[in-house]
């Protein structure tokens, strides 16, 4: 996905910042959505974002802590159209409440965890295509260009098999697989057996060892074979989502 086309098609009637927020908050939920992985999403950041860009588009000011549940449930973004004033205050309190009452930090054995993710994603996309279609200032060909782009599938480079969380990709190198795998369980240690069973795809398991290796050198994982476990740091995290970026492009 290009973010910068989407970032200056917003801020052409938008502060750069607000633009900018906005985009990387929903490439960030995009990334959760393709890996699977739960209880990190910005979609409150993302929703107060959007509250601040109806303020701005109302009145021409936003607030920098709003009142996000009050502005959306009284609909208060009064000179813009109905599309974004109703609609979308609607969508974005949805999504507000969904993110705040719902369970989705926690994962259990069956809970609705990853579809209340991919519905946090669609009204994202909703109404990142609904201020595009008010506000670019594009040609209609060209703005509907960049709603495809908002819309695109979510590749899905994780998928848990009930066997096993399996990434897809088979042209990944060991170490590129592994921070995709600990990217899925960000928060959780995971045993030495369960990264090797999750890549037991592998003829032998001394790439699997040298990976760890590597990782745990350039500490983008902590633990090792001494505990038998293993965590990805936040410079591993910051890596896997650079690993991620590259191959949903």
């Amino acid at each position: 996905m290009e973010k910068t086309a989407l970032i200056d098609a917003l801020a052409n009637k938008l502060p750069r910042n607000l633009a900018e927020d906005l985009i990387n908050e929903f490439v960030e939920l995009r990334r959760d959505v393709a890996t699977k992985t739960l209880g990190r999403s910005p979609s409150g950041k993302f929703v107060e974002t959007i509250v601040q860009i109806l303020e701005f588009l109302d009145t021409g000011t936003f607030s920098a802590k709003p009142n996000i549940e009050g502005f959306l449930k009284n609909e208060s973004a009064a000179s813009l159209d109905d599309g974004l004033r109703i609609c979308g205050s609607r969508i974005a309190r949805g999504m507000y409440a969904l993110r705040s009452k719902r369970n989705i930090l926690h994962k259990g054995n069956v809970d609705p965890n990853l579809y209340d993710l991919r519905y946090l994603l669609h009204g994202a996309q909703w109404l990142i295509a609904e201020l595009l279609r008010n506000i670019s200032g594009m040609r209609m060909e060209e703005s509907g260009q960049l709603v495809e782009m908002v819309y695109a599938p979510v590749g899905q480079l994780v998928q848990d098999t009930g066997f096993r969380k399996l990434v897809l990709d088979d042209k990944l190198t060991p170490s590129e697989e592994l921070l995709i795998l600990f990217h899925s369980h960000y928060g959780k240690v995971m045993t030495e057996a369960e990264v090797f069973s999750f890549m037991n795809r592998r003829t032998t398991a001394k790439p699997i060892k040298n990976g760890l290796s590597a990782l745990w050198r350039k500490k983008l994982i902590d633990g090792g074979p001494l505990e038998g476990k293993y965590v990805l740091t936040t410079k591993g995290f910051d890596e896997a989502v650079k690993v991620i970026a590259k191959k949903q492009k």
